[in-house]
């Protein structure tokens, strides 16, 4: 059974989005004089014009582009912003978003930023102006600072944030306790006789690579180890990477006894490489990733990892998302949901049998 700890804890209320028929009220004229000086209708005079768009843009008032929105009143949409759509972690979250979502009624409007923030916030920017209902996002290697996501906040569009989340920003937050994972399996490593153990990891502005390295490090200190700064590698996340760095070490005679990377795509390039070399896994090097990506049981040896709960982080980010917006009462309370990941122990890294 998954093992998940929910916590809330005190935030911001959302405001509530201004709608045409407020912005009508407050000036006095019907909804269609409104949305004609909006539209610059050239039956509406230049100065209600300029006054409703003075007022609109004072109030926050954004029209929604899409025309079936505006007949209906509520677009039923909900956005969703990944890194990469083409990742096995993405593509079983959005399927368990969408499990939930499209039963509620709901549609998903799917955006992909390829690690890139300004794809990330002109995304958002195009959820926002679509009038989208809510946003669920992930952001990518780039993102530092969201404070582009407060335009929403301030139009009363709730945001989850799911796997890579920035703490500043008081939303609802789901994602993997990257800690424990990274704990499970360094101490794994420790206890199968290896002791000299690096680790491949991300940017660490992200929160996930700085947790995995966190845990690798409390594991390691608990086993009287001094972790020092050659034994950690920043930005080694892809396969080319885990190749570079592992040719590095056989070319100046420094291999370790295991490498636990980040990511199974640098797992996998080490992998790769220490087997080209005839360097045998795991007796002389025992490899772990993380993440349990779809090849790790394919590979020769079959490559430790650890199994991130894709498909119910998609599942449980929804279900918070749409209970925020069907929920009539304000809530001042945001959630932190987090789940225990799984470690998959496989041949790359037994050394005792």
């Amino acid at each position: 059974m998954q093992s998940i700890v929910q916590v809330y804890y005190f935030c911001p209320v959302e405001n509530k989005k201004v709608t045409i028929h407020q912005l009508a009220a407050k000036l006095n004229l019907s909804a269609s004089t409104i949305s004609r000086a909006l539209s610059d209708h050239p039956r509406i005079g230049k100065e209600t014009r300029e006054l409703v768009k003075r007022t609109a843009e004072e109030l926050n008032y954004k029209p929604n582009t899409l025309a079936s929105n505006l007949r209906k009143g509520k677009g039923k949409l909900i956005g969703v912003i990944i890194p990469r759509i083409n990742r096995n972690f993405f593509s079983y979250a959005i399927a368990g978003m969408e499990s939930v979502i499209n039963p509620a009624g709901y549609s998903l409007m799917i955006c992909q930023t390829n690690e890139n923030v300004e794809t990330e916030k002109s995304s958002f920017e195009n959820l926002i102006n679509n009038r989208v209902d809510g946003i669920i996002m992930s952001v990518s290697i780039q993102t530092t600072n969201g404070d582009y996501l407060q335009r929403a906040l301030k139009q009363g569009v709730p945001i989850v944030q799911f796997d890579r989340v920035l703490p500043n920003i008081d939303v609802d937050k789901v994602l993997n306790d990257n800690l424990s994972g990274a704990y499970q399996v360094t101490k794994h490593l420790l206890e199968q006789g290896y002791r000299n153990i690096v680790h491949f990891t991300g940017p660490l502005h992200l929160n996930i690579y700085a947790d995995r390295l966190e845990g690798y490090k409390n594991a390691m200190i608990e086993a009287g180890i001094e972790v020092t700064s050659d034994m950690v590698f920043e930005n080694a996340l892809t396969r080319e990477e885990g190749e570079r760095i592992v040719n590095e070490m056989i070319a100046a005679n420094t291999l370790p006894d295991a490498i636990f990377a980040a990511s199974d795509f640098s797992a996998l390039g080490a992998l790769l490489t220490l087997k080209k070399h005839k360097i045998e896994i795991p007796g002389r090097v025992g490899i772990a990733g993380f993440a349990n990506e779809p090849f790790t049981e394919l590979t020769e040896p079959g490559m430790t990892s650890v199994e991130q709960h894709s498909e119910e982080l998609g599942k449980t980010s929804a279900r918070i998302l749409i209970d925020r917006l069907e929920s009539n009462t304000k809530r001042e309370l945001c959630s932190l949901v987090s789940f225990k990941p799984k470690l998959i122990i496989r041949e790359s890294s037994l050394r005792k049998k």
